[in-house]
């Protein structure tokens, strides 16, 4: 069961592993661009605008931003802060889940955890893709238009 806080217009869940995994598995229309990322990670604030542009730009996908900074420490209010402050319109969620080496590999075995990380899902095809690494404009578009069609 997700626990909901109110962060200025947004709610923000603490989620374990199974509803993330329901999240990104769920049929949609839309091309699901999960991002996995932490107020302590610099290249991952970096590239937030980019989410936050293709959140609002284009309606063929959807983006969701997992919050890992429960691993480190376990009071998920310097992100509730954090969202509020840098006024996040996509979906954030908080992974509430301790040792990465227990559930990394369910999420993408290819991911060595490190972040930041984005897993692209079409469920209508069931094309996925992902990367670990700090994206940059023009590169989150062309992952998107990859696994559309």
């Amino acid at each position: 069961m997700a626990v909901f806080i109110p962060v200025s217009a947004q709610q923000v869940p603490l989620i374990r592993l199974a509803e993330l995994q329901k999240l990104m598995d769920a049929p949609s229309d839309e091309v699901k661009v999960v991002n996995f990322w932490a107020t302590w990670c610099a290249p991952c604030i970096k590239e937030l605008p980019l989410f936050e542009k293709i959140n609002q730009d284009r309606k063929d996908a959807k983006v969701t931003l997992v919050s890992m900074d429960i691993d480190l420490d376990s009071n998920p209010e310097k992100v509730y802060k954090f969202v509020s402050r840098k006024k996040l319109q996509s979906q954030v969620v908080i992974l509430n889940e301790r040792n990465p080496n227990d559930w990394i590999d369910k999420i993408e075995k290819e991911w060595s955890g490190a972040l930041p990380a984005t897993l692209l899902i079409n469920t209508k095809n069931g094309k996925r893709k992902f990367v670990e690494k700090e994206l940059h404009e023009g590169e989150l578009e062309k992952l998107i238009d990859e696994i559309k069609n």
